[in-house]
């Protein structure tokens, strides 16, 4: 039996009457905008928090969305406390694994940033502060200066690891390691 693939039936004889099977002309949403004859097919809420929508093409849509805003009619109180208890329903976007987890810029180390507090630097100092606090610690907390207690001894050792860990990452960094 041969299969029917066409839309229209141009075969004799003709099985099916001729009105069924037609396509209907699509029905098409006209833009919105006053003596505008495109589609509108890109909808644009007539008011904030309201079902309603306006429907303009592509050139009406673009205007319509440059002069759009939100916060119209709104005391700046008002429109604080609307951008925060949005801010608050949509918490999922600043759920705490999508986040930075720490300090810094995201260019240093874990290493790194424990080095730099123990020597009490921001996360973002360069070399020639870091330096500075180094050999400043270094001064204060040096057996010599600090006396030969096991709390000098350690935070000596601390000082002096943390100028290792950062001059080696220093020296990784310039060398275009990282």
């Amino acid at each position: 039996m041969a299969r029917h693939g066409r839309k229209d039936d141009w075969g004799f004889p003709r099985w099916r009457s001729y009105g069924a099977g037609g396509t209907a002309a699509a029905t098409v949403r006209g833009c919105d905008r006053a003596g505008c004859a495109e589609v509108g097919d890109r909808p644009a809420p007539k008011a904030p928090n309201r079902p309603e929508r306006w429907y303009f093409c592509e050139k009406h849509a673009a205007e319509y969305n440059a002069n759009w805003d939100y916060f119209a009619g709104l005391t700046p109180e008002e429109a604080a406390a609307r951008a925060a208890s949005e801010a608050a329903d949509t918490s999922y976007s600043q759920a705490s694994h999508w986040q930075w987890g720490g300090p810094g810029d995201g260019t240093r180390s874990r290493a790194e940033m424990d080095a730099l507090a123990v020597l009490g630097c921001a996360p973002d100092a360069d070399m020639t502060v870091i330096k500075a606090a180094w050999r400043q610690a270094a001064k204060a907390s040096h057996p010599d200066v600090a006396g030969t207690g096991d709390e000098a001894a350690k935070r000596f050792r601390a000082v002096q690891a943390a100028w290792e860990v950062l001059s080696a990452a220093d020296a990784v960094r310039t060398a275009g390691g990282v």
